[in-house]
């Protein structure tokens, strides 16, 4: 069964275009724990290293872990963020 974490909503419900849009990382086998969760930390609002860490340990036993949803403008910078800082992402979904 594939276990995917999602991150706390940042924006209220409502908020975005057409619904919340999800920022999903995915596993790889070039990227270290380390890398994985300092990069989420660096771009992510609220992710500590330390939660960092427990994403990255998700993404890596479940294969993905959802790692922002909401407004779609945002989301899009998240993800641009991370894919340039060399995760591997899933493209962005719409909930």
């Amino acid at each position: 069964m594939e276990q995917t974490l999602e991150a706390p909503r940042i924006e209220g419900p409502g908020t975005g275009h057409g619904g919340a849009w999800r920022v999903i990382v995915r596993n790889d086998d070039h990227n270290t724990f380390e890398h994985v969760a300092r990069t989420l930390a660096r771009f992510i609002p609220g992710v500590s290293l330390d939660r960092g860490m427990e994403i990255a340990n998700v993404i890596h036993s479940s294969g993905q872990a959802i790692v922002y949803t909401g407004h779609q403008e945002l989301a899009e910078h998240y993800w641009e963020q991370l894919k340039d800082a060399g995760l591997t992402m899933a493209p962005l979904e719409q909930g």
